[in-house]
């Protein structure tokens, strides 16, 4: 009985790459996970592991970065057809090239020029505690993604042995907002008051020159309860969702801040509490 090698294909899965297009103070942000496999004449690297004919997955990644600077991003489609021609076109051993491509939609937040929200993703959360003589209300939201391609630093940090960060006066800041809020009205308009708190943590993200996420974090807090008397205390946890930028010059491109690296893990997660004085913090187990 004989054995033979059948269909096969390789490539490099799920390449993050966030492309931003600076018209001035205008930004528009192109947000893709690029998948390759490629197929050809790999019956030698697969036999008797001849590299001869392999294109390394780590070039194709680089690729993706390269082309997101060289021809930007039009969009899914076009991206993905630039790359697979690009493939097949160069390398006489790859024949058959298949992209798959993501794209995760930004909405702006009208406060700015650079913000967005990420599109359809968020949860509403509302949880109530009683015990008979005691109520609270805390409402909340998790999964909003929310970025800023401008007005972001991070500089003048502790610095040791084992510190390789570079300091920077401009970066992307991007983090998932999960949030809750403590009532003390009962009686509040529930769908009013979210739409209300969403809207404000919204406008501080914006609206803030960060200098630290954590900077960040205490502007939100603090936004909704100047606007919201009946909202006492305001918990939230942001994972940092870094976006490093690519060094593309050895492929001889600049990279003026506007091609990245969207890293999935590790990430920093920052987390804290704004409360009012006069209003003392609920146990635990109110939460």
């Amino acid at each position: 009985m004989g054995i033979t090698l059948g269909p096969n294909q390789y490539g490099k899965a799920e390449t993050r790459v966030v492309r931003v297009n600076r018209h001035g103070d205008h930004h528009e942000i192109k947000d893709l996970n690029v998948s390759v496999a490629l197929s050809g004449e790999m019956t030698a690297v697969h036999l008797t592991g001849d590299n001869a004919a392999v294109l390394p997955t780590d070039t194709q990644k680089n690729t993706v970065f390269a082309f997101a600077r060289e021809h930007g991003i039009a969009s899914a489609e076009a991206f993905g057809l630039l790359l697979a021609r690009h493939f097949v076109r160069s390398q006489p051993t790859v024949h058959r090239a298949r992209v798959s491509v993501e794209e995760y939609a930004w909405d702006r937040i009208p406060v700015t020029g650079h913000s967005f929200v990420r599109r359809g993703q968020e949860v509403r959360t509302a949880r109530v505690a009683h015990d008979g003589e005691r109520t609270h209300v805390v409402s909340g939201l998790r999964d909003l993604t929310v970025l800023n391609s401008a007005g972001s630093e991070f500089w003048g940090f502790l610095k040791d042995e084992y510190t390789t960060l570079p300091e920077t006066r401009d970066r992307i800041l991007a983090t998932v907002v999960n949030a809750e809020w403590r009532h003390t009205d009962l009686g509040t308009a529930w769908d009013t008051s979210y739409g209300t708190v969403r809207g404000l943590l919204l406008e501080a993200f914006a609206g803030t020159h960060s200098l630290s996420l954590q900077q960040t974090l205490y502007a939100m807090g603090r936004r909704v309860l100047e606007e919201c008397p009946s909202i006492c205390e305001v918990r939230l946890s942001m994972p940092n969702k870094h976006h490093f930028a690519v060094d593309l010059e050895a492929f001889g491109l600049d990279n003026p801040n506007e091609v990245f690296h969207a890293a999935d893990r590790p990430y920093g997660l920052i987390e804290g509490s704004v409360l009012r004085d006069d209003v003392p913090a609920a146990e635990e187990a109110w939460w």
